[in-house]
C-alpha cells in the first residue's frame, strides 16, 4: 500500500498528491480515522477522491492509503434479510458497535463471517466447470435457495468439492485451471460499477404482476423491464413502491432508499421486517435486501448506493431468479452527482446537473433485463428496475425526469390533484403509458383471456372520452349532455372509482389477482354496453344510475378471491334482471 498526503479539502471531495500507481475507482482510506473514499479523477500527479463519510476534521497533510481495489460488494449467503448502508455496511451491526450514530472509519464485513451454512454440492470431483455454473446450494432462507456459482473467469476441472457446514471464509472446493488451482468459496466480491457478465439478453415476454390494477391492466411493466414513477411530494411514490415490493411476483426484492427523508426511510426499515409475504406467509424480509441511505448521510455514499443495489440484484438474477429493484429516489442520486460535479469544478449542464447525467442514468437502467446467464445449461433470470423520481414542484420537464423517460419504457405519472382527491394510487391514466403492451399482448391472450387487450383499449378510450366531456360539462353543465354521453360519464366514473382506486391498507383490496382484474373489468364494461344499448332504445341515464346492481359492482374490489367468481355470477344475474325490467318498461 502506498501512502500520499491530502493537499485540498472541499466537502466530501479531497485532492491528494497521489498515491502513486492509483487507478480510477480505487478505494482509499483517508486521514487518521481511515475514512473510506474512491478515486474519481486522476490528473498529473494528483488524485481527486470522493469520501463516503463525513469529512469533518479532515485537513491537508492527512495521509491517504490506496487499497488497490475498486469499490466492491460481497455476494454470498446472508444478503437476504440484511439492511445495508450505501457501501454495504450492515446497519444493525453498526448500531451494535457504535450506537445510534455511525462511527466514522468503521469497517464491518457485509456478511456474517462466523455463521456456518449447510452446503449441498450438485457437482462431483472431476467434473468440468465454467463461469456461472452451479456447484451446490445453500438454503439461505426458507423461500430462497441460494445457488453457489463458479465465479466469472474460472474454467477448469473440480479437484475437490466438499459437503457440510462452512463459513463464507472456508473453501468448499478447488478448481484446476490452466493457470493453477483456484479455491471456491460460498461468497465472492464484485466491482459495483461493472455489470455482471451474461450470455445474451432476451426480449420481454411476461409481465411483472403486481396485484395493483392500474399497473397490471393499463400500464404493465415486463419482467426485466424498466419503469419510472415520478411525482411531487405527498403523491404516494413510496407507498406505491412498497406495494410493488410486497406484491410483485419477483422472487427477490432489492429496495434502495437513496437520499430519502430520514422519517420515510425509518418507516420502511421498521415496517418491512414486520410484513408478511402473501405467498409464503413468512416474513417478507426473507426474500428482501434493503439498502438505506438517507438524505442526511454523506452524498457520495448516496451515489454509490444505486450501484450496490443493482449489483446485488444481478447476483440473484444470475441464479435464475426474477428480481425487482426499487430505487427511491433517483432524483436524490442525481443531486449527489450534481454536488460532486460542482466540487470537481466541472462545466454544469441544465439546472446545474453534470452533462453526463443522461449517460449515467442510461448505464444504470440498462443493467435491467431478462437474460440468459453465464452457464453451460441455459438459465434465465431477470432484473426489473422501478425508479422513483422526485421532480421539484412536480415539474416533469426537469432534467432527471426527462432523461429517465428517454431510457425507461413505462411511465407511471403520479398526480398531486388525484392525491388531493384521495384517489390512490394517484396514477394519471391520461399521461401515463407503457411501451410493453405490444410485447405482452400474446401473454395476456394466452394466460388471461383472448379479449384482454381489447378490453384494456376500450376502457382507456372511455376514460379519454370522459376527459374530453369534462371540458364541455365545465361550460354548459352535465344536464346539457346527450343521454349517450351521460352514459359514457357514468361508466367512466365506475372505472375510476370501482376499478382504478385501490386501498393499500385494506386486507382484501390491497391485492387483486390477474383473474380477478379481468372479471372486474369485464363486468364493468358489460354494464357499460348494456347501458349504451338501453339508451339507444329510449332509456334515460338517470334511470340506470339508480340500479341496485351498481352498489354490487362497487363492492367487487372488497370481495375475497375465493368468493369472487360466485359474486360475479350473482352480478350477471342482477344485470339481466334489472336491464330486462327496464326494457319491458320502455316497451310498455
Amino acid at each position: 500500500m502506498k501512502e500520499a498526503k491530502i493537499i485540498r479539502v472541499s466537502g466530501p471531495v479531497v485532492t491528494s498528491d497521489g498515491p502513486e500507481g492509483a487507478k480510477m475507482f480505487d478505494v482509499v482510506r483517508v486521514g487518521e480515522l481511515g475514512l473510506i473514499g474512491e478515486v474519481i479523477k486522476l490528473e498529473g500527479g494528483t488524485a481527486t477522491i470522493q469520501i463516503y463519510e463525513d469529512t469533518t476534521g479532515v485537513r491537508p497533510g492527512d495521509k491517504v492509503i490506496n487499497t488497490g481495489q475498486a469499490l466492491s460488494v460481497e455476494l454470498g449467503p446472508g444478503l437476504l434479510t440484511s439492511i445495508y448502508d450505501g457501501i454495504q455496511r450492515p446497519l444493525n451491526i453498526l448500531r451494535e458497535q457504535s450506537g445510534d450514530f455511525i462511527s466514522r472509519g468503521l469497517v464491518i464485513p457485509p456478511l456474517d463471517e462466523k455463521r456456518k451454512w449447510d452446503f449441498v454440492p450438485t457437482k462431483k470431483k472431476g467434473d468440468r466447470v465454467s463461469p456461472g455454473e452451479i456447484v451446490g446450494t445453500v438454503q439461505e432462507t426458507p423461500p430462497v435457495l441460494h445457488k453457489i456459482m463458479i465465479p466469472p473467469g474460472v474454467t477448469g476441472e473440480l479437484k475437490e468439492i466438499k459437503e457440510g457446514k462452512f463459513t463464507i471464509r472456508e473453501p468448499i472446493g478447488r478448481v484446476k485451471t490452466s493457470d493453477g488451482e483456484v479455491d471456491i468459496f460460498l461468497a465472492n466480491k464484485w466491482k459495483v460499477r461493472i455489470p455482471r457478465p451474461i450470455s445474451r439478453k432476451l426480449p420481454p415476454d411476461a409481465p411483472l404482476l403486481t396485484g395493483q390494477r392500474v399497473f397490471d391492466t393499463f400500464f404493465p411493466v415486463a419482467k426485466g423491464g424498466t419503469a419510472a414513477i415520478p411525482g411531487p411530494f405527498g403523491s404516494g411514490k413510496t407507498v406505491a413502491q412498497q406495494q410493488l415490493a410486497k406484491w410483485s411476483d419477483a422472487t427477490v426484492i432489492v429496495y434502495v432508499g437513496c437520499g430519502e427523508r430520514g422519517n420515510e426511510m425509518a418507516e420502511v426499515l421498521s415496517t418491512f421486517p414486520e410484513l408478511e409475504d402473501p405467498r409464503s406467509k413468512r416474513p417478507l424480509m426473507e426474500r428482501t435486501v434493503l439498502v438505506a441511505n438517507t438524505s442526511n448521510m454523506p452524498v457520495a455514499a448516496r451515489e454509490a448506493s444505486i450501484y450496490t443495489g443493482i449489483t446485488i440484484a444481478e447476483y440473484y438474477r444470475d441464479m435464475g431468479y426474477d428480481v425487482a429493484l426499487m430505487a427511491d429516489s433517483t432524483s436524490r442520486w442525481a443531486e449527489a452527482l450534481r454536488e460532486i460535479s460542482g466540487r470537481l469544478e466541472e462545466m454544469p449542464g441544465e439546472e446545474g446537473y453534470p452533462a453526463y447525467l443522461g449517460s449515467r442514468l442510461a448505464e444504470f437502467y440498462e443493467r435491467a433485463g431478462k437474460v440468459v446467464t453465464l452457464s453451460p445449461k441455459e438459465r434465465i433470470g431477470s432484473v426489473t428496475v422501478v425508479g422513483a423520481v422526485s421532480p421539484p414542484g412536480g415539474d416533469f420537464s426537469e432534467p432527471v425526469s426527462q432523461n429517465t423517460l428517454r431510457v425507461t419504457r413505462v411511465f407511471w405519472a403520479l398526480d398531486a390533484n388525484l392525491a388531493a382527491r384521495r384517489h390512490f394510487p394517484s396514477i394519471n391514466w391520461l399521461t401515463s403509458y407503457s411501451l410493453y403492451t405490444g410485447d405482452l399482448r400474446n401473454w395476456y391472450q394466452r394466460t388471461v383471456a383472448k379479449d384482454w387487450p381489447d378490453m384494456r383499449i376500450e376502457a382507456l378510450e372511455i376514460l379519454q372520452k370522459e376527459a374530453e366531456l369534462q371540458d364541455i360539462v365545465q361550460l354548459v353543465g352535465y344536464d346539457a349532455l346527450p343521454e349517450s354521453e351521460k352514459g359514457v360519464m357514468d361508466i367512466a366514473k365506475m372505472i375510476r372509482e370501482d376499478y382504478l382506486q385501490q386501498s393499500a391498507y385494506d386486507p382484501v383490496d390491497t391485492f387483486a389477482s390477474i383473474r380477478k382484474q379481468y372479471l372486474m373489468m369485464k363486468t364493468i364494461l358489460s354494464f357499460g354496453k348494456r347501458e349504451a344499448e338501453a339508451i339507444k332504445t329510449g332509456a334515460q341515464a338517470s334511470q340506470i344510475a339508480n340500479f341496485p346492481v351498481k352498489s354490487k359492482i362497487a363492492k367487487m374490489k372488497w370481495t375475497p378471491e375465493d368468493q369472487f367468481e360466485a359474486f360475479v355470477q350473482d352480478i350477471d344475474g342482477s344485470l339481466d334482471q334489472e336491464f330486462g325490467a327496464l326494457a319491458r318498461e320502455i316497451r310498455a
